[in-house]
């Protein structure tokens, strides 16, 4: 008496799993007896094996050139900053400048009391006339020595010569030879007098240059344009040898510093034109200026720098800014970001289809990340890539493709 239920519940149970679960086949089994149009044998067989394939949704993708760029994080900085000491040491004798302060090229910062450094100036220039006025004195005794040189000469090679002939005794030659010798002495001494005059001149006039640059000193003015970042010393303060009278820095044109990475340092030249977003919301214009030739020690990175003009002085140093370093443009291909897979030696890259509609891997490099996909290099110029369905295909399975427009 149980079997007919279990028996009647197994029957409505395939009838249900057929109704819905294998409805098309349950239809063709019932409309069997209609006589069906005659198809082809290979239209039939085909359509067999289109059912048996996965289906992808692919897009068909032509390179196009990009300009490339290399992306860094750095700052602004002051194209000069100098720390102005004090050559000299005194009391400061005039009013601060305050801090934020526009100064031009030489304005007085800090003047620092004369003392008797005039009065060593007016020493040194009475000393260098004093030895200037003995030099004709050294001139005319040299002179002087020449020419009791010459005459003793003369008188010598006359007693030689009566001496010769008999006429002259010994003792005249030797007087005479006498007198020869004292005027050669005569003449060297007074080149040495000569000698000592002109060095007597040449240090009174050493002594005048550093008492006129002690003098100098006493004025202490701005190297170059720019802005003081710090207040000038205060009247009364005394300033020592190297003492801090101010800070100037100049901001026209500015700086932006950044470190390449080793991979793109060779990307990156001398001239190329850059770009920068601040932290606060600007945006500049500028050529790159320098790239370091040696890498820094603990990053492995190289520096380089960007100038650009700031004729408002609206950049201020040390701000915060992302540098956009343009280089030559490259073929791509912009693809949505989700169509990125990796293969089973985990290499990045993307899944195409050849005209057999078989599935290859291509490993790609990330060239820059946009709203609209990302662009990439290492396919070829024209490349239909599987964008939806990737993940479930591997290399050398052949697929149904659904073609999509590219993206834009």
């Amino acid at each position: 008496m149980r079997i007919m239920p279990l028996a009647t519940a197994i029957i409505v149970s395939a009838f249900l799993y057929f109704l819905v679960f294998e409805r098309d086949r349950l239809m063709a089994v019932a409309g069997s007896d209609t006589p069906a149009p005659d198809a082809p044998i290979a239209d039939a067989t085909d359509q067999a094996v289109d059912e048996t394939l996965i289906r992808v949704v692919v897009e068909r993708s032509q390179e196009r050139e990009i300009e490339s760029a290399v992306i860094l994080r750095g700052r602004t900085e002051a194209a000069r900053a100098v720390v102005v000491r004090a050559e000299t040491s005194g009391q400061v004798s005039s009013e601060p400048l305050r801090k934020g302060a526009f100064v031009n090229a030489g304005d007085t910062l800090c003047q620092i009391d004369v003392g008797t450094r005039e009065a060593s100036v007016a020493e040194a220039r009475a000393r260098l006339t004093q030895a200037q006025a003995g030099q004709p004195q050294a001139a005319a005794a040299l002179v002087q020595a020449q020419a009791s040189l010459r005459e003793a000469e003369v008188n010598l090679n006359a007693a030689r010569a009566l001496r010769q002939d008999g006429y002259a005794t010994e003792t005249r030659l030797v007087g005479a030879e006498a007198a020869y010798e004292a005027a050669q002495a005569g003449l060297e001494s007074a080149r040495g007098g000569l000698s000592s005059a002109e060095a007597a001149v040449t240090s009174a006039e050493a002594a005048l240059a550093a008492a006129e640059r002690e003098l100098s000193r006493v004025t202490i003015t701005a190297p170059f344009a720019g802005i003081l970042e710090t207040d000038t010393a205060e009247l009364g303060s005394f300033l020592s040898m190297g003492g801090d009278c101010a800070t100037v820095i100049q901001l026209d044109p500015i700086k932006l510093v950044a470190f390449v990475p080793e991979l793109d340092v060779n990307k990156v030249t001398v001239g190329a034109p850059a770009a920068a977003r601040l932290a606060s919301g600007g945006e500049v214009m500028g050529r790159v200026t320098f790239l370091s030739r040696a890498a820094d020690e603990t990053t492995r990175t190289f520096q380089t720098e960007v100038e650009v003009a700031n004729t408002d002085l609206a950049i201020r140093d040390g701000q915060t800014a992302e540098i956009i370093i343009g280089t030559d443009g490259r073929m791509a291909h912009l693809v949505p970001q989700s169509a990125l897979t990796l293969n089973d030696d985990g290499e990045l890259g993307l899944r195409l289809i050849d005209a057999d509609h078989v599935v290859q891997f291509a490993a790609v490099d990330l060239l820059r990340d946009t709203v609209d996909g990302v662009w990439v290099s290492g396919l070829p110029a024209e490349a239909d890539i599987i964008t939806i369905g990737q993940e479930y295909v591997v290399a050398g399975v052949k697929v149904a493709p659904f073609y999509t427009e590219a993206t834009e």
